[in-house]
């Protein structure tokens, strides 16, 4: 199935709420997203169309997307801009210019046909092609006991940074930072 990867636009909030709530009933779904499928269902329609809306625009959030000819939306992908002098969304605060890629999702019948591979692949492009801020480094945190997703990333050319981060709500568990540097190549 071929699938066109491509940023969302702000008119299509229904489908960016849709593909959240699928994503959030995977079985992965407490290891790979902060927030649970009850939470994302209590938001307001004006929450999808801020999302949808912030994420469209590009200029410190931009959602990727992969979509089939009949306009069935896949997987998806966030990049947040983040700089030295923002406050931290996750994690350890920004030491330099960087991207940081959060809501990452495929669905279940499409894994392993190299769609993950291309909404990095756009992801990370995006990041690089930014010229103010310049991007130095593009990053993603992980739950430590999600194998599935540390071996995919592992796999195209992230690496561990060591940094690590107590899961919100849930202390004994940690998220693990991974990146990649610029000048690094995706392994795809």
């Amino acid at each position: 199935m071929e699938h066109k990867i491509r940023a969302i636009r702000a008119d299509e909030w229904e489908k960016v709420r849709d593909l959240r709530l699928a994503a959030l009933q995977d079985p992965a779904a407490p290891l790979a997203f902060l927030e649970t499928y009850e939470q994302a269902m209590d938001r307001s329609d004006d929450f999808w169309r801020e999302r949808a809306s912030n994420g469209a625009e590009g200029v410190w959030v931009k959602q990727f997307i992969a979509e089939t000819a009949d306009g069935c939306w896949d997987g998806t992908v966030t990049v947040l801009v983040e700089r030295p002098q923002d406050e931290a969304r996750f994690g350890e605060p920004a030491t330099v210019e960087q991207t940081h890629l959060v809501a990452v999702f495929v669905r279940p019948e499409v894994r392993g046909t190299g769609l993950a591979d291309e909404l990095f692949r756009t992801a990370v492009s995006w990041s690089w092609s930014l010229e103010d801020p310049r991007v130095e480094r593009v990053r993603l945190y992980v739950h430590e006991d999600n194998n599935r997703a540390k071996a995919f990333y592992r796999r195209i050319g992230f690496v561990p940074s060591g940094a690590k981060s107590p899961v919100p709500g849930d202390t004994s568990a940690m998220e693990v930072e991974y990146e990649l540097p610029r000048g690094a190549e995706l392994s795809i």
